[in-house]
């Protein structure tokens, strides 16, 4: 019987407080995509040791980098922004040596929100830390009063973005404050927003190495039934069924 793929994913580790105990958590909409699409999500807790990490990856088919509070600038030579609520220090340990992991053995990544943010800065581009700030004209992309905030995209056609919105008009939904500054060596970016701001990449070589990376959450409740359609295409990279190449070529 042939076994479904196998598709990691990084689970968020909440600290103790009190009389509560640490948690290892994750919003279920990932595993929901992942299955939904013909995978079996296995969920990642941080782990210390990077031999362990490459012990996991060794027996997975593809990989989901999970979105969650922001990355810590102070661990890139950055000064700690106001804004910036970092993430529990060991989950950041452990996703900087998986996204080396996953980037030395070229494993198929979904990679959203600051997973995304996560993947370019380790494969060599950065961050603006505060889109605010530093893009002082772009639209507000993030709305602490409206959790289904949602803004316009501008997808490239050529592109797994482009198989999954079409031409129509394009609302994705949108919660972050940082966001990519230059892209890394080996990427292309396939949707912005109006304003400017990179809301998705790919690979350039989609053969060499399958990425798939979205600012925006399409495991999130707020997702669209055509955001859902990226984990179809991140399933299908990952088991060779190439039908979005197949449709890119025609």
């Amino acid at each position: 019987m042939q076994c479904k793929p196998l598709i990691g994913v990084n689970v968020d580790h909440r600290g103790a407080s009190g009389d509560r105990p640490a948690y290892s958590i994750l919003c279920a909409g990932y595993c929901q995509g992942i299955s939904a699409a013909g995978g079996i999500p296995v969920m990642l807790p941080p782990l210390e040791h990077e031999r362990d990490l490459r012990c996991v990856v060794d027996r997975l088919d593809g990989f989901v980098l999970s979105g969650g509070p922001d990355l810590d600038p102070r661990r890139d030579g950055y000064m700690l922004h106001p804004s910036v609520r970092v993430m529990h220090p060991q989950r950041e340990q452990s996703d900087r040596m998986l996204a080396s992991v996953l980037i030395e053995r070229r494993m198929p990544v979904l990679a959203i929100g600051c997973g995304m943010q996560l993947l370019n800065l380790t494969h060599g581009g950065n961050l603006f830390l505060h889109v605010p700030e530093d893009l002082p004209h772009a639209l507000p992309h993030k709305d602490p009063m409206d959790p289904n905030h949602r803004h316009s995209l501008e997808v490239a056609q050529d592109s797994i973005m482009g198989l999954v919105y079409g031409d129509g008009e394009i609302r994705v939904n949108s919660c972050h404050h940082m966001a990519i500054d230059e892209l890394a060596d080996g990427f292309r970016v396939t949707a912005r927003c109006p304003d400017g701001v990179i809301e998705a990449f790919e690979s350039v070589d989609m053969d060499e190495w399958f990425v798939i990376g979205t600012q925006f959450h399409p495991e999130s409740e707020s997702a669209s039934a055509l955001d859902l359609r990226i984990f179809e295409e991140f399933v299908a990279g990952v088991t060779g069924d190439r039908v979005a190449e197949a449709r890119l070529v025609a």
